[in-house]
């Protein structure tokens, strides 16, 4: 696991902030890995969710699990893209640099790192 000093997951969109994600389904235990470097160089946020990857599971567990570490309601967590596929791309809908000194405070507190 990788906790680089920069860059960080996440980049602001027109609705928010776009969070970078690499999700494993099945896992034995949801929770929070941290930040990890990915094959091309960039940064993403690994979470483990219990779900398989079956009509959607995994997805919504991945919010509900996001929604809870961030103290956010779900419906302002929205897939932008990945929703088949282990890297993904999450909106979190808000003023960009207000989310992302909540998420960046969030990382340094918990290292990124929340249990089921």
């Amino acid at each position: 696991m990788v906790a680089p000093a920069e860059p960080f997951p996440f980049e602001h969109h027109a609705r928010g902030l776009a969070v970078a994600l690499r999700v494993q389904p099945g896992a034995r235990k949801s929770g929070l890995e941290g930040l990890i470097e990915l094959a091309d160089g960039s940064v993403a946020l690994k979470a483990k969710v219990n779900p398989p990857a079956q009509a959607g599971r995994a997805n919504e567990a991945l919010i509900k699990l996001l929604a809870k570490a961030w103290g956010l309601p779900r419906s302002d967590l929205e897939l932008l893209s990945g929703h088949s596929q282990r890297r993904k791309t999450l909106l979190v809908i808000g003023d960009p640099p207000t989310l992302q000194a909540r998420l960046m405070t969030w990382l340094a507190e918990s290292g990124g790192r929340t249990g089921r």
